[in-house]
């Protein structure tokens, strides 16, 4: 092989990891520059209105990445772990409390879940913890106040805890009559970071600053978040400058807006395949209800998205037997839709 031949083999393997790591990134660049070469103007109103909306709501960004940094650099997330000891009332209130409410790593979840079948942990408490955990932190509650107002934030935190609450109560109740034993598949064990916390959950370390390790992890942390909130939230923000542009506000009144019920079953429905991101999800929602749409359908959307987007849905499928992952699928968009018929009805009255 000669040395010119070289950079041409690993050209292919280059281009891959770069679209893997960057493909948002890319992505909306393609956008961009698609509508450079097609209608330079709306070009330029898409990067005025994107750059405008990240300003906006760069307090609460900024509030965010902090939030997410803290808990990983103190070991807040280790905080976890009490949540699933004592009775069943106790370990399903606490399970989804701790799903809405603590700003447990991405990663961690599917490990998480799986060490805690492994050993033991009835399936009521893991399910309250499943359910609540992808539709809100405090990172996601502050965003979505900067992007929906707060009572939205404060209805989807509500949402979680309850989604959380109603399976843990059914899973309990249908396991006393023996039917959902052994959820795990097959040589599914209990490894991973997740697992390792709750195996030995360590002291949380509040004066983090003290230990440079700590220091540099809560750097780290920050840092990550950044870019990834920043291409998530710059996607989004490009697609709803569009969508405002391209999408007539009377066709999203007339399919999703009105306080009937069929617009709030639409918007979960919808939730699931047109989900992208929490947080890419939430200039999204703020667009369509801008235009239009009901509310309760959009608080709906953001609850069912959360829980049963295809790479969730993937994870758990791949994780549980099939009668779990089914009761899964409709514990959460019953809770969705449940939460978007209350969230209408307040609006309402």
């Amino acid at each position: 092989m000669t040395d010119a031949s070289l950079p041409q083999s690993r050209l292919p393997a280059v281009l891959r990891r770069l679209w893997h790591k960057e493909r948002v990134w890319l992505f909306t660049a393609l956008i961009l520059l698609a509508l450079a070469v097609t209608d330079r103007a709306q070009a330029g109103a898409t990067l005025r209105f994107t750059l405008d909306a990240l300003g906006s709501t760069g307090p609460f960004l900024i509030l965010s990445i902090g939030i997410a940094a803290w808990a990983t650099a103190t070991g807040a997330d280790n905080l976890i772990a009490r949540a699933f000891t004592g009775a069943p009332a106790v370990m399903i209130t606490l399970a989804a409390l701790a799903g809405a409410l603590s700003p447990f790593c991405s990663c961690g979840v599917i490990p998480l879940i799986a060490a805690l079948l492994a050993m033991g942990v009835p399936l009521s408490a893991v399910m309250a913890f499943w359910l609540a955990s992808p539709v809100m932190d405090p990172s996601m509650f502050v965003l979505t106040t900067g992007v929906l107002g707060l009572e939205f934030a404060v209805a989807k935190m509500l949402a979680a805890i309850g989604l959380g609450l109603l399976g843990g109560w059914v899973v309990h109740l249908l396991g006393r009559a023996g039917g959902l034993s052994d959820p795990l598949r097959e040589g599914i064990g209990n490894g991973g970071c997740g697992g390792a916390k709750l195996r030995a959950p360590k002291p949380v370390v509040w004066r983090f600053w003290a230990e440079p390790e700590r220091r540099a992890k809560f750097g780290r942390e920050a840092l990550n978040v950044t870019l990834f909130l920043l291409k998530w939230l710059t996607l989004a923000f490009v697609l709803e400058s569009l969508m405002l542009a391209f999408v007539p506000a009377e066709t999203i009144t007339g399919v999703l807006g009105g306080t009937g019920l069929g617009p709030i079953a639409l918007g979960t429905l919808i939730g699931v395949p047109a989900y992208l991101n929490g947080y890419a999800a939430l200039p999204l929602v703020g667009g369509l209800v801008a235009q239009g749409m009901a509310p309760g359908a959009g608080l709906a959307f953001l609850v069912a998205g959360g829980v049963t987007s295809l790479p969730a849905a993937i994870a758990v499928w791949a994780l549980v037997k099939p009668r779990v992952f089914v009761l899964y699928l409709v514990l959460s968009l019953v809770g969705a839709f449940a939460a978007g018929v209350l969230f209408q009805l307040w609006h309402i009255t």
